[in-house]
């Protein structure tokens, strides 16, 4: 328990008055300065003696889209005879945040629903608690700090994109032409039942687990998507086009990963190369801590994921635009402002200032 700077100044005051009131025998400021370090004194009694509180907080989602809601809630109930008067304050992401506590009654349980900002892409702490009980007038106050701290992971939006280019089938680059591959790409294992080929047994599971495991392998009729994210910092002369473009490659792999397309996110940098077959969740993750750099050097998209490769960027660097050229079908996703949609070789250039632009302009150019 301590006194509130207004409740310092009340014992500050309340003892001069009645020091001089003694001193110069005074009755009018003596009794004024006596009431007011009374005051002061029930304040810090009320505090002492106020009612046992039950306390918890919880945040949810922990995971949450970009601007999506996310919420804290406090659930506090108080026993005895007299009303608690609470100040709650949260620390969201190193920044206090107040919370809005009403006046407990007695008996009574209070649910506070308060919300935690999502504006910014990342991982970021949502704690302590603390909360300070007042006194009478606010003149004297206890503080309890609550030490549970959680993280949020606020990952990229993920816009309504249609899918990818039609006729663009897994293959091979050679000197002149493009060979299928056909489904040789194994995506997943599941046990044998009776009825399944027996030519897709994955004989080295099955000698290891003693049951019959059959490959599930990728249809050679959806193509494999590369994403490749520029994540150089002289790319971008804003930070937020660079939260467009972010926004931008994870629609485009959620999109292909619900449609049963293979995906692999590639950055300039070379920081992340991720593979996926089914779950978009890693590779939301992964952009959701992702960073500036500074790049030296020119990535490659490896030749299994050449069918259609989807490179974005604040730019339309000539090095990107190559890379994208190496595939059956390339584009580039320039976050920049708004124009007609045009050629690089055979690298189809989209440019938009926001992420609802360009995925506007791909479902409405690339996906038909």
């Amino acid at each position: 328990m301590r006194l509130t700077l207004r409740g310092t100044g009340t014992a500050v005051l309340g003892l001069l008055m009645l020091g001089v009131g003694l001193w110069w025998r005074y009755p009018g400021m003596t009794a004024f300065g006596l009431a007011l370090v009374g005051l002061v004194i029930a304040s810090a009694v009320s505090v002492l003696i106020a009612s046992p509180l039950s306390v918890s907080r919880t945040v949810r989602p922990r995971t949450v889209p970009r601007l999506a809601r996310c919420s804290g809630r406090l659930e506090l109930s108080a026993v005895g005879r007299w009303p608690v008067a609470l100040d709650a304050v949260d620390l969201v992401a190193g920044a206090p945040m107040t919370v809005d506590v009403p006046l407990l009654k007695p008996g009574a349980v209070e649910s506070v629903d308060y919300a935690i900002p999502t504006e910014r892409r990342g991982v970021f702490d949502v704690g302590p608690l603390t909360l300070r009980r007042k006194g009478l007038a606010g003149l004297a106050q206890a503080r309890t700090v609550l030490g549970e701290v959680v993280q949020v992971r606020v990952v990229p939006r993920v816009l309504p994109v249609r899918g990818l280019p039609s006729g663009a089938r897994r293959g091979q680059v050679g000197a002149d032409e493009r060979v299928e591959r056909g489904g040789t790409d194994l995506v997943g294992l599941r046990e044998y039942v009776p009825g399944d080929d027996l030519r897709r047994l994955h004989w080295a599971t099955s000698a290891r687990t003693g049951t019959l495991m059959i490959r599930e392998d990728a249809d050679p009729a959806r193509p494999h998507l590369a994403v490749l994210l520029d994540d150089n910092t002289s790319s971008y002369a804003e930070e937020q086009r660079f939260e467009e473009a972010v926004e931008v490659a994870a629609s485009l792999i959620t999109s292909a990963l619900e449609q049963g397309h293979p995906v692999r996110l590639l950055t300039s940098s070379g920081s992340t190369d991720l593979e996926e077959t089914q779950d978009a969740a890693p590779i939301l993750a992964a952009l959701a801590d992702l960073e500036l750099h500074t790049v030296d050097g020119r990535p490659t998209v490896p030749v299994r994921d050449l069918d259609v490769v989807a490179v974005v960027s604040g730019e339309p660097v000539p090095a990107l635009v190559l890379e994208a050229g190496r595939a059956a079908f390339g584009t580039m996703l320039v976050v920049d402002e708004k124009r007609p949609v045009s050629a690089a070789g055979s690298v189809l250039v989209i440019s938009g200032a926001k992420a609802e632009d360009l995925v506007d302009s791909w479902n409405a150019v690339v996906a038909r």
